[in-house]
C-alpha cells in the first residue's frame, strides 16, 4: 500500500468518529485466512440515529452494523478486476462474520467503494442507481454495495473522507477549500500525498508560508526539521544548493566590483552550473580576467 492511501486510510481513521458525532467509528479490519484478504478498513456503526442528519452516504448506513471500505485514490485501477477484488474481500467478511456469530446470523455486510468517479464499464454492466448527489447503489447487491463518487460530493465537513478520493479540477477545488478547514499537519500531509495540479499545490504552500503568527511558524519550523530529518537526501540537496547559489552571487559580486558587464548567454551560464568546482574556478579566474567571458572560460 502506497502513501496516498495510507494518508486516505488515516483520514478516515482520524475523520469519521468526529464528523458523524460518534455516530460511527473506523478501525483496522481483522486478517481473513485466506492467506490475506483484508479491506482498507471497517466502518462499525455506534449510534445510528445520528446520521439521519448529516450528508450522504452516511445515512445509509443506519441499518447495518459495520461496513467494509476500500478507497481508489486518483490514479488507481478501477476496472472490473478491481473491482470484483474488492467485493471478494467483502465477500470473506461476510463469510468471517457468519462464522463468528451462527450459520443462521441473518446480517449483511456492506461495501462502501469509493473513488473519483463512477467508471463506464461499471454504469454498462451493472447499472448504479443514484441515490444521492455522489452516492449509486450498484446491482445485484443493490444497497449493500455502494459506490461513492467523490468527484460530485458536495463540499461538506462531514464527507471530507470521501473526498480525499478526488481527482483533477474537481480535487483541486477540494484541496483549496479544506485548506481553511483542517490543522496545518494535515493539509501538508494532502499536498504530499495527493496528485493535485501544481498551480494549487503551490498557492497552498505560499498560502501557510505567509503567516504572523508565531505559534503556527514554530510548528512549521518542526515539520520542516522532521521532514528533513527522515530524508537526509533532501538535506543534502539543499545543503549542496545553497552552496552553489553562494557561489554564484560570489562570483556575481567580483565581476560587477571589477566592472566587467555580463552578457545574456554568460548570465544563464552561471544561472544552469551545477558544479561547484566550476563556479569557484569562474571565481579565480575573475578576480584577474579582463572580461567576463575569459573569467568564465
Amino acid at each position: 500500500m502506497g502513501q496516498p492511501d495510507l494518508f486516505a486510510k488515516r483520514t478516515f481513521a482520524e475523520e469519521t468518529e468526529r464528523v458523524t458525532a460518534g455516530a460511527v467509528m473506523w478501525r483496522d479490519p481483522p486478517e481473513i485466512r485466506l492467506e490475506k484478504v483484508q479491506a482498507d478498513g471497517l466502518l462499525v456503526i455506534r449510534r445510528p440515529g445520528i446520521l439521519a442528519h448529516l450528508p450522504a452516504p452516511w445515512p445509509a448506513a443506519q441499518m447495518y452494523e459495520e461496513i467494509v471500505v476500500e478507497l481508489k485514490l486518483a490514479g488507481d485501477h478501477l476496472d472490473m478486476t478491481a473491482v470484483e477484488r474488492a467485493l471478494l474481500r467483502r465477500q470473506a467478511r461476510q463469510v468471517q462474520r457468519v462464522e463468528e456469530r451462527a450459520p443462521s446470523w441473518p446480517g449483511e455486510t456492506p461495501l462502501w467503494l469509493a473513488a473519483p468517479h463512477v467508471p463506464e464499464w461499471l454504469r454498462q454492466a451493472r447499472h448504479p442507481v443514484r441515490f444521492a448527489p455522489g452516492c449509486y447503489a450498484v446491482g445485484p447487491l443493490g444497497r449493500c454495495f455502494v459506490w461513492v463518487a467523490a468527484n460530485e460530493l458536495p463540499l461538506r465537513d462531514e464527507l471530507v473522507p470521501f473526498l480525499v478520493a478526488r481527482s483533477g479540477q474537481p480535487l483541486d477545488e477540494f484541496a483549496r477549500w479544506v485548506s481553511q478547514r483542517r490543522p496545518l499537519e494535515w493539509v501538508l500531509s494532502m499536498l504530499k500525498y495527493l496528485p493535485m495540479s501544481t498551480n494549487i499545490r503551490e498557492e497552498l504552500l505560499w498560502r501557510f508560508a505567509k503567516t504572523d503568527d508565531p505559534e503556527i511558524d514554530a510548528r512549521q519550523q518542526r515539520i520542516l526539521e522532521v521532514l528533513l530529518a527522515a530524508n537526509p537526501g533532501m538535506k543534502q540537496r539543499l545543503v549542496d544548493e545553497g552552496r552553489l547559489d553562494e557561489a554564484r552571487a560570489a562570483l556575481r559580486r567580483v565581476l560587477a566590483h571589477r566592472q566587467l558587464p555580463l552578457a545574456s548567454e554568460d548570465e544563464a551560464r552561471i544561472e544552469a552550473c551545477a558544479d561547484l568546482a566550476t563556479l569557484e574556478r569562474w571565481h579565480g579566474q575573475a578576480l584577474t580576467a579582463s572580461s567576463a567571458q575569459q573569467a568564465l572560460r
